[in-house]
């Protein structure tokens, strides 16, 4: 892999500290908007699709506060994997 991120969601259990750690782990841009369409957006660009690997570790406390959530972010990570070939994003405990 060229491209490795490790996003570590240890301890987070509100959508605000989810995208701070996105934020603090991935090159994003000005215009992220903190949210699951923006994280979309940035999934999909370019720098994202040339053998980058993506994994969300640590996901249990996360999962389990915000299990509506967590399925939504796994969901649309789906669809940006499909849309971007050279990504891939995985999640462990």
């Amino acid at each position: 892999m060229n491209n490795e991120y490790i996003i570590d969601l240890a301890g987070v259990a509100a959508r605000k500290e989810l995208h701070e750690r996105i934020e603090a782990a991935l090159p994003v841009p000005e215009w992220y908007g903190r949210n699951l369409d923006a994280l979309h957006d940035l999934l999909t660009e370019p720098c994202f699709g040339n053998h980058c690997l993506i994994c969300f570790i640590n996901c249990t406390e996360f999962a389990q506060s915000m299990p509506r959530y967590f399925a939504a972010m796994q969901q649309m990570c789906k669809a940006a994997v499909d849309a971007n070939p050279g990504l891939i994003v995985e999640f462990a405990d």
